[in-house]
């Protein structure tokens, strides 16, 4: 299928990390360490390696140390380097926290009139074919809006968006519906949104017409308004996919990108403690 190319992603990292505090206070949750670099730089190099250009990085006052750390005049190291080589960064501030639809409108005149990437945070996907990457071969091949899924056990689904699914074919699944938190004695199912979409611009549109939930503008519902007025499929990635936003996902990411930083002589250490 013909299908305008997806150069643009953005990333949705204006949240408080309440999760973390108190060092959220001071270290936003996108930069906590995984061996020797901030999480977000393995998710802007996810888009550069997949292909994207340009990547809009949605901050919110008391997380500038991000904007610093991409900064080349203040981080001249080889590795920020190469990336910058690749991909243009440019840096959104959401004045007030609605949520992560709010997020996405303000890239609006970012996006323009082309689809795009979204990929949030405090995601961190593993595999040798870039998460995002898969997403956008998906949408190249359907021309429709692609939300990243995989399958986990209930007790997972339910911390997640479960997808109200129709019928699969591979790793495509028709996209119905996305229930937030749904309980675990009515789980549509076990495919669960984990922070990877290509969107089409309609989703512009659908976010304006979508109302508030509280004090929020949930992305996932105009995603699901999408998935009736256009269509729109969840794909079943490969990878790893780690949610550094909370201190067990966070802890399990450090050990496992610590293993295969160091090899064996982690292996040694962790059975010493074992």
């Amino acid at each position: 299928m013909q299908t305008q190319k997806v150069r643009k992603a953005v990333i949705p990292a204006a949240g408080h990390g309440t999760r973390f505090m108190p060092i959220t206070k001071s270290v936003p949750k996108e930069m906590l360490v995984l061996v020797d670099k901030p999480a977000i730089h393995y998710i802007v190099e996810e888009c550069a390696e997949s292909g994207i250009e340009e990547v809009a990085i949605i901050v919110s006052r008391g997380k500038e140390a991000i904007e610093r750390y991409f900064t080349p005049a203040l981080n001249d190291t080889p590795e920020l380097k190469a990336l910058l080589k690749k991909i243009k960064i440019t840096f959104i501030t959401q004045e007030t926290l609605n949520g992560t639809g709010g997020a996405i409108l303000l890239t609006k005149d970012f996006v323009g009139d082309e689809p795009f990437a979204v990929l949030f945070g405090d995601d961190v996907v593993v595999n040798d074919v870039p998460c995002i990457k898969q997403l956008i071969d998906a949408y190249d091949e359907t021309g429709k809006t692609v939300v990243g899924v995989q399958e986990v056990e209930n007790e997972l689904a339910v911390l997640y968006g479960a997808i109200e699914k129709g019928e699969s074919h591979g790793r495509f699944t028709e996209f119905k519906n996305l229930i937030e938190k749904p309980d675990i004695n009515n789980l549509p199912s076990n495919l669960v949104s984990l922070g990877r979409f290509v969107l089409s611009n309609g989703i512009f549109g659908a976010l304006e017409q979508t109302p508030m939930r509280g004090t929020e503008l949930v992305l996932p519902e105009a995603v699901s308004t999408i998935a009736k007025t256009e269509g729109a499929v969840a794909y079943t990635f490969e990878g790893a996919h780690y949610d550094i936003g909370n201190k067990l996902g966070y802890a399990i990411a450090a050990a496992d990108f610590s293993l295969a930083r160091f090899g064996d002589d982690f292996k040694k250490h962790i059975k010493t403690i074992l």
